[in-house]
């Protein structure tokens, strides 16, 4: 199923209601908690967008626990990817970059994006982080890395995961 990424600007009004909804009467679980922060770091500047996506239950561990892609299978419980039945050994960071866009095949990330949505701190706009992780990430990955099949450059924009495998 290919996903898209909407973007809603909150008013200071919406904002205000939504964080005192949270703090009176969310259900006392991470997701509400990390809301709650996210919307206070929205309110005192110290981040200017939040990413929100819809869990698909109350698990801590997402039900899709492996992702295959053609020869590629990437397990969330084990950290361990492998092609044609060979483990890649990746780091933490490395997998966590490949997850986050096996995920969300076919959607298109910034290195902002991506950067956000690995690292807990703020993005520090270097463009060459991101991309050094993709190329390390292609060496590893790909059956020929300076023909990607799995990690795609969008020129201009930034990366995707091949939703057509």
């Amino acid at each position: 199923m290919k996903k898209n990424i909407g973007f809603i600007a909150l008013d200071f009004s919406l904002t205000k209601w939504l964080m005192e909804k949270l703090r009176t009467s969310a259900p006392d679980t991470p997701a509400a908690k990390e809301l709650l922060e996210g919307l206070t770091d929205l309110m005192d500047g110290r981040t200017s967008s939040l990413m929100v996506e819809i869990g698909e239950s109350d698990s801590v561990i997402p039900s899709i626990e492996t992702i295959q892609c053609g020869a590629l299978s990437i397990d969330l419980r084990l950290r361990r990817v492998r092609r044609d039945d060979t483990e890649i050994s990746l780091t933490p960071k490395e997998f966590d970059i490949l997850y986050f866009l096996a995920r969300n095949r076919g959607e298109v990330f910034t290195k902002e994006q991506i950067y956000q949505a690995v690292w807990e701190n703020d993005y520090l706009m270097d463009d060459s982080n991101i991309m050094a992780f993709i190329r390390k990430l292609r060496k590893k990955i790909e059956p020929n890395p300076d023909a990607p099949e799995y990690i795609l450059t969008i020129w201009g924009i930034g990366y995707k995961f091949n939703d057509k495998l």
